[in-house]
C-alpha cells in the first residue's frame, strides 16, 4: 500500500525512491509486525480473559501441563492480523504471490479458528474432527495450488537441491502434490505447538531463512549466480514471510515461558500453510523439509507412535509428539524448547548454505 502511496513522491523527493527496493520494504514490515504484537499483546491477552478464553488441557497429557488450564489461548489471531497488515502496508499488492500466500495463511487460520472456538468457546473437547481439520485444509492448498498451476509463473516442476539440472515436471500432477507440501507443513507445526514458544521459535527461523530464499528466487542475477530456479515476482513473498517471522517474534515476548498465552490451531494451522505455500512457489519443498527439520520430526514421531501401536499394540515413545517423550524423560520444559530452538537454527543455516552447493 505504501509502494503505491509514497514511492510514485520519487520524482519530486529523491527519498521516496527507497521503497522501489523489496529489501528496504521488507525491513520495514518485519518493524512494523514487531511493534505491532508487542504493542497489542497485552491488550489483547486482557481481551481474551475478560471473554474467559482459556486453554483446556487433556487430561492424558503430562501431568505438568495442568497447571496451563485456563492460560487465553486463540493468540494466533493477534499473529495473523500483525502479518496481514504489514504485509498490504508494505507489499506491491499487485503481486499475486502476496494474495495466494495470505489465502492460505488466512484460509487455514479460519479452519483452525472454528476449531479453537468449538473447542474454547462452546466447550466441545473435540473440536472438529480429524476427518473435517483435513477436509478443508486440502479445500485450501488445492485451491491454492490450482490458481497457481493456472497462472504458469510457478513452473510446476520439482527440483531437487544441490542438483542444479535435476528436476521432474510434475504437469497436472502439481496440484496434487503443492496441496500435500501445504497440508503437510500445516499440520507439522500444529502437532510442534505443545510448549510454552516451542513452535514459534523454529516457525521465526524457517520463514526469516525463507524469506532469504524468496527473495534470491526472484532476483534473477542473485538466482543466474546461485544456479537456483528463477521465479519471477516471488521476491515479494520476503516481505510476507519476514512479518510472519517477525509477528513471531512479537508474539514470543508472551508466548515465552512461562506463556501468558498460545497460539491455539488459529495460529498453527496458518502458519505452517505459509511456509507450506513458500516452499511451493520458490521451488524449495525439499529445503522446507530440512529448514522445518523440528516440524518433521513432530510429525514423523506421531506417525510412527500410531503406526507402531495399532500394529504391535507398543508404544517407541514415551508420548508422542516427541518433545513429551523428552519432557517425561525428566527434562524440564524450558531445556526442551530452548535445544529443540538450538536445532532449528542450526537446520535453518544449513539450509542456507545450500544456496551454494549446486
Amino acid at each position: 500500500m505504501l509502494y503505491y502511496w509514497l514511492y510514485p513522491l520519487h520524482d519530486s523527493i529523491s527519498l521516496f525512491n527507497v521503497f522501489k527496493y523489496i529489501t528496504f520494504r521488507t525491513f520495514g514490515a518485519t518493524l512494523t509486525a514487531i511493534v505491532f504484537c508487542l504493542f497489542f499483546g497485552s491488550r489483547y491477552i486482557r481481551w481474551m480473559k475478560k471473554k474467559q478464553i482459556g486453554q483446556s488441557i487433556r487430561e492424558l497429557g503430562p501431568q505438568s501441563h495442568l497447571s496451563k488450564k485456563g492460560t487465553p489461548t486463540m493468540g494466533g489471531g493477534l499473529i495473523l492480523t500483525s502479518i496481514t497488515l504489514s504485509t498490504l502496508l508494505w507489499a506491491e499488492l499487485k503481486n499475486h504471490y502476496i494474495w495466494v500466500a495470505l489465502f492460505t495463511m488466512l484460509g487455514m487460520g479460519l479452519i483452525g479458528w472454528v476449531d479453537d472456538y468449538q473447542k474454547v468457546v462452546q466447550k466441545n473437547s473435540k473440536g472438529l474432527s480429524a476427518k473435517q481439520k483435513l477436509l478443508w485444509q486440502f479445500v485450501v492448498a488445492i485451491v491454492a495450488s490450482i490458481f497457481l498451476y493456472v497462472m504458469r509463473d510457478t513452473p510446476p516442476v520439482l527440483k531437487f537441491p544441490f542438483f542444479k539440472d535435476w528436476a521432474i515436471d510434475l504437469g497436472i500432477f502439481f496440484v496434487p502434490f503443492a496441496s500435500f507440501v501445504i497440508v503437510g507443513a500445516s499440520n507439522a507445526v500444529n502437532l510442534t505447538d505443545g510448549l510454552d514458544g516451542l513452535a514459534v521459535g523454529p516457525t521465526i527461523t524457517t520463514s526469516l531463512t525463507f524469506a532469504t530464499l524468496a527473495y534470491c528466487a526472484g532476483n534473477f542475477v542473485i538466482a543466474e549466480y546461485l544456479q537456483i530456479p528463477f521465479v519471477s515476482g516471488s521476491g515479494e513473498l520476503a516481505i510476507f514471510l519476514a512479518s510472519t517471522g517477525a509477528a513471531c517474534l512479537g508474539f514470543l515476548w508472551f508466548n515465552s515461558y512461562p506463556a501468558e498465552i498460545f497460539m491455539g490451531d488459529v495460529g498453527a494451522l496458518a502458519l505452517g500453510g505459509a511456509l507450506g505455500i513458500s516452499a511451493v512457489v520458490t521451488k524449495n519443498e525439499f529445503l522446507l523439509v530440512l529448514c522445518g527439520g523440528i516440524f518433521v520430526v513432530e510429525a514423523v514421531s506421531v506417525m510412527l507412535q500410531v503406526a507402531s501401536f495399532k500394529l504391535t499394540g507398543k508404544r517407541i515413545f514415551k508420548m508422542a509428539p516427541i518433545h513429551h517423550h523428552f519432557e517425561l524423560k525428566g527434562w524440564a520444559e524450558p531445556k526442551v524448547i530452548v535445544r529443540f530452538w538450538i536445532i532449528s537454527i542450526i537446520l535453518a543455516l544449513a539450509t542456507l548454505s545450500t544456496l551454494k552447493l549446486r
